[in-house]
C-alpha cells in the first residue's frame, strides 16, 4: 500500500472515530486485559509502599512489569 493511501484511509478512520459520542469511544477505546491476581480480589489495602512492593515481589508475575528495577551500580561507578 502506498503512503498516500495509508494517509487517506487514517484520515478516514479518525473521522468516523470523531463521529461518535463520548459513549461510544470510551466503549470501545480500551480494551481490558485479565491480569493475574490483580483482579482477583475486587481490592487490597496496605499500610505503607514497601509493604505494597513487598506484596507484589511476593505475588505478581513479573511479566505484569510490577516489580522494582533492578539495583545496579550505574555504569563507571565503583
Amino acid at each position: 500500500m502506498e503512503q498516500r493511501d495509508w494517509l487517506t484511509d487514517f484520515k478516514e478512520q479518525c473521522r468516523r472515530n470523531l463521529e461518535r459520542s463520548v459513549e461510544e469511544r470510551m466503549l470501545y477505546g480500551f480494551c481490558y486485559v485479565y491480569k493475574p491476581v490483580l483482579d482477583d480480589a475486587p481490592w487490597r489495602s496496605f499500610n505503607s509502599t514497601a509493604e505494597y512492593r513487598q506484596w507484589c515481589r511476593e505475588n505478581l508475575p513479573v511479566y505484569l512489569g510490577y516489580g522494582e528495577p533492578e539495583h545496579s551500580p550505574k555504569p563507571g561507578a565503583e
